[in-house]
């Protein structure tokens, strides 16, 4: 299947001034010829890359106007013959050409299936293959800049030069045994070792679990407190908009209100919980469930306090469940301070939900959670996996060096070697393939 021709609409359903199908295979060109017209008449040569205006046609009717291109093998995206029709973004103009192209012989494209026939053909590596999905989906500046550097091969160089010195170290081992009268057991310990110890230590230190967290899902801050504190109106001020409903009557959320907002390029997902308080409500009791869940799974904590009344027991006993990554909020600083807060090892902001200027000190102490690296080497979770199985598999090969025959160590190092292939796609099947391209958009 991966040799005939495949096509789909390549645009994000729904209306738009452009919509854009897509052909690879062998049988693009024939395809293109039979359902686009060159303005004109008569047969178009249709230089490589060069973009027509014409007519999609089925008969003698004609369906859209608009521009066509087709890009000879191996200078496209796929290094196939690929075609591209671009004509309005309608619902039904984009779903009838698509039809038309099926019917001349082309088959529907299936998730990420052009990017898997770029792999297959050698075009980029599997590395290069996931930064692609993360491009389309990056949803801050990080996860773009990320995704930038692993599109230009910052994985695969990375993975290479562990490969390379994970080669020669298995070079050293096959020497030894090969030619124990020159090379004794105890000598090649003694090299491999060092060399063990830096691979791994070089490994380790591109294993940044929750840096790579940060890039894909965001920070996650939960906003708790009891009751009518000004959690909502909080929520909204951050995001700049009104996202949770504020009202005097306590209890008024119930389930927990999510927004997005961006801090210097990364995600942070805000949380308003139900306010936390004893109550024989069994709808509110339930949010308040979800609320101590909401805590005790969110990466930070603020916990909103009002700051114009003394604190009640409630505020202890929230305070008192605080976690280590939390700060104090007192909100209400614009009516005078009557809460008095000296018992707690966590830092207290001071702000009101009515002033914005007065929200810096909250989004400085988020930043805290937020610093992600420029430098780092790996950060899809699949090829985080991977590389953890590799150093894994380099420990293993480690401790049998130190305590036994070296030679007993090939079968980790080989182990080791695989789980790097799988980063790039050096070594794959067909159930990673499916795994990975299965995360993509259909037209990609």
């Amino acid at each position: 299947m991966e040799n005939d021709t495949i096509a789909a609409v390549a645009t994000p359903p729904g209306e738009g001034g452009i919509g854009i199908i897509r052909i690879s295979g062998p049988a693009a060109e024939q395809i293109l010829r039979r359902v686009f017209r060159p303005a004109g008449g008569g047969e178009a040569p249709w230089e490589n890359r060069k973009l027509y205006y014409g007519f999609v046609t089925e008969g003698d009717r004609v369906l859209d106007e608009g521009m066509a291109v087709l890009m000879r093998a191996p200078g496209s995206y796929t290094r196939e013959d690929v075609a591209e029709l671009q004509l309005h973004g309608g619902s039904y103009v984009l779903t009838r050409a698509l039809e038309l192209c099926l019917e001349q012989g082309a088959r529907l494209a299936g998730p990420g299936e052009f990017t898997r026939r770029a792999f297959l053909n050698g075009r980029i590596d599997l590395s290069r293959a996931e930064a692609v999905m993360s491009l389309i989906s990056a949803r801050g500046e990080a996860q773009h800049r990320a995704a930038v550097r692993e599109m230009r091969g910052g994985v695969t160089a990375f993975v290479r030069d562990a490969a390379d010195r994970l080669y020669e170290i298995q070079a050293g081992l096959a020497a030894c045994v090969d030619y124990p009268e020159e090379i004794s057991e105890e000598e090649g310990a003694a090299e491999m070792i060092p060399r063990l110890e830096s691979l791994i230590a070089f490994l380790r230190n591109a294993v940044r679990e929750r840096d790579s967290r940060l890039l894909h899902q965001g920070l996650r801050v939960a906003l708790a407190g009891r009751p009518n504190v000004g959690k909502s109106s909080l929520l909204n001020a951050l995001l700049g908009e009104e996202k949770a409903i504020v009202t005097a009557i306590p209890g008024t959320t119930r389930d927990p209100v999510s927004g997005e907002m961006n801090l210097d390029g990364v995600r942070v997902l805000l949380t308003d919980t139900a306010g936390v308080r004893e109550t024989g409500d069994e709808v509110e009791r339930i949010g308040v469930e979800r609320s101590l869940r909401a805590m005790a799974e969110a990466d930070a904590v603020l916990l909103v306090l009002d700051g114009s009344e003394p604190l009640r027991g409630e505020d202890r006993d929230l305070l008192a469940r605080l976690p280590r990554e939390a700060a104090v909020v007192m909100n209400k600083s614009d009516l005078p301070a009557r809460a008095e807060l000296t018992d707690t090892e966590h830092e207290v902001l001071t702000c009101s939900a009515l002033r914005p200027e007065t929200l810096e000190g909250i989004r400085e102490w988020l930043r805290h959670f937020t610093a992600v690296s420029d430098r780092m080497e790996v950060t899809q979770p699949r090829q985080l996996d991977a590389l953890k199985r590799a150093v894994g598999f380099l420990e293993s090969a480690l401790e049998t060096a130190k305590t036994l025959p070296p030679d007993l160590a090939a079968t980790d190092l080989q182990s080791a070697q695989a789980a790097l292939g799988e980063i790039t796609g050096d070594r794959v099947d067909e159930r990673l393939l499916d795994q990975v391209f299965s995360r993509f958009c259909v037209g990609k």
